[in-house]
């Protein structure tokens, strides 16, 4: 764990060397995440849910709600990547999102539901890819090119990431 309230898990870093064994891992990591984000949640009051997890941060509930923006875009990229040519994705602006009226009108559990379902389907998708499935790209207009195997590394680290947000907030605030 890192001392810097925006990585508390440490900063994500590429990796080039996955075996089989490290995407199982890391697809077990993608499939924890909704379990986890519930737990981190849990039993917060709606006061609670509207304190930011550092000072200029995200809201608990703008986290969640991110959270699910973020892993929707993500599951249609690995679709896009697997079912065309080297597809061209679009970026979006995360903080502008989490500002949209949804992020504080919606409760989190609308969020939590969301993430629930599209986990299941990601990750069966991800746990039936072929070898050569991984080395599938996408063009990224801010990172450049990007493999399957570079998306669910990215995804695997992003989840836990968010939910300690959530858990450091939690522990510091002694929730």
């Amino acid at each position: 764990m890192s001392d810097d309230l925006r990585f508390p898990t440490g900063r994500f870093a590429f990796r080039s060397d996955i075996s089989a064994a490290d995407r199982a891992a890391f697809i077990e990591a993608i499939a924890a995440t909704p379990a986890r984000l519930r737990t981190a949640v849990e039993g917060l009051t709606p006061e609670q849910l509207d304190t930011p997890y550092r000072d200029g941060g995200w809201t608990v509930q703008q986290v969640v709600h991110h959270l699910f923006d973020s892993h929707a875009n993500a599951f249609i990229r690995f679709r896009l990547a697997l079912t065309e040519d080297n597809p061209s994705v679009t970026a979006y602006n995360e903080a502008a999102w989490a500002e949209l009226p949804d992020a504080a009108a919606v409760p989190a559990s609308v969020s939590l539901d969301l993430v629930d379902g599209l986990h299941q389907r990601w990750v069966a998708m991800m746990n039936h890819l072929e070898e050569a499935d991984w080395a599938r790209t996408l063009q990224h207009p801010e990172n450049g090119p990007m493999t399957i195997d570079g998306l669910l590394q990215l995804y695997a680290w992003h989840g836990p990431h968010h939910v300690a947000h959530i858990t450091g907030l939690r522990s510091r605030k002694g929730w």
